[in-house]
């Protein structure tokens, strides 16, 4: 796909294109500003047997465990809150023997997307992770977890980590255009990575904007329009995580959340409210206004605070004048090419 095709859609019907059974699947947010709908929509069209990788897992992690759509987990934290008394959809599923988990630290996390990213195969990370149970206790990647080399240069061990390249990143950001270009702000965690290691990256945000506006802040684009694959407009999206600049995190309906994770039968009659209940963000929204009143989403809306301009300004934009003249030479294409074809310098 170029820049200039338009990649609007809807969550559903980018996950129905997109995100199929047995898919390595990448939430690309960092605790914070998650893909809410998007993961809610996995969710609706029921995909099962996903490998899925998350920084952080939480609320995301969970309700897609207890929806029975995660057989594998690569993760570096995941909300087990009751330990072995199994107060979380995480422990449950492993005690039901129905998940596996890897478990790396953040570092070593984001060294497998770093390397996914930049088209390495592996990529070399600190040797304390070698006295850890980390390293030593393995899961479904068995060997492959972690393997030590030796540098071809120093002629030491050195230990690794393989390239992580999930089939389909889903992740969250303020705004982005119709093409596809993705501007993110505040605690980035892997969300760059995570999507430039994916092989295919859908993107929700809180709103969609005119492309100018993205030209107008280069340095908040952290995903190109030529890797995103859908683009879906979708406000109040990571509710109840937060989206700086949007809404904070809403503690109310985060604490309803995790009082029903605590037992199977909580979850599901949640899931069954908040999930299958609700076709989509916005029915989500609705209900939550009819049930709370609007008074809570009000309270958590962001103030004003806006960065200082950065002026982007240049004398010229292009090498070329407006009469198609170079402006080192003050010719034209033709006429150069006429020069170099003179001087033996044009090869066609």
């Amino acid at each position: 796909m170029t820049e200039s095709v338009n990649k609007v859609m809807t969550a559903k019907e980018a996950i129905m294109r997109f995100v199929k059974d047995g898919d390595h699947l990448i939430i690309g947010n960092y605790t914070v500003g998650t893909c809410a709908e998007l993961v809610f929509e996995v969710i609706r069209q029921g995909r099962k047997g996903l490998t899925l990788y998350s920084q952080s897992g939480v609320f995301d992690v969970e309700v897609l465990v207890g929806g029975g759509c995660v057989d594998r987990l690569v993760s570096t934290y995941v909300y087990r809150a009751g330990g072995k008394n199994g107060g979380s959809a995480v422990e449950r599923a492993m005690q039901d023997g129905t998940l596996e988990m890897e478990d790396y630290t953040n570092f070593n996390y984001n060294a497998r997307l770093v390397a996914g990213m930049h088209g390495f195969s592996f990529m070399q990370v600190l040797p304390g992770i070698m006295v850890t149970d980390l390293f030593k206790k393995r899961s479904f990647l068995g060997d492959d977890k972690y393997r030590v080399i030796k540098c071809p240069y120093t002629g030491k061990d050195v230990v690794t980590v393989p390239a992580a390249n999930p089939d389909v990143c889903i992740v969250h950001v303020q705004r982005a255009d119709k093409f596809g270009n993705a501007q993110y702000w505040g605690a980035l965690g892997s969300v760059v990575a995570a999507a430039l290691a994916s092989k295919k990256v859908i993107v929700s945000c809180e709103e969609i904007v005119e492309h100018d506006i993205i030209q107008s802040s280069p340095h908040l684009t952290v995903i190109p329009a030529h890797r995103v694959d859908a683009v879906v407009e979708v406000p109040w999206c990571a509710h109840p995580t937060e989206v700086l600049g949007y809404y904070n995190l809403d503690r109310f309906m985060y604490g309803l959340f995790f009082t029903a994770d605590s037992t199977g039968d909580g979850l599901k009659t949640w899931m069954d409210e908040w999930v299958y209940g609700c076709k989509d963000r916005q029915a989500y929204i609705d209900h939550y206004v009819a049930k709370f009143g609007s008074g809570c989403l009000d309270d958590i809306k962001a103030k004003p605070y806006y960065s200082a301009p950065a002026d982007y300004g240049s004398a010229f934009t292009s090498y070329w004048t407006e009469d198609g003249k170079a402006r080192g030479l003050g010719v034209s294409l033709e006429e150069m090419e006429a020069i170099m074809k003179e001087r033996g310098m044009l090869y066609e």
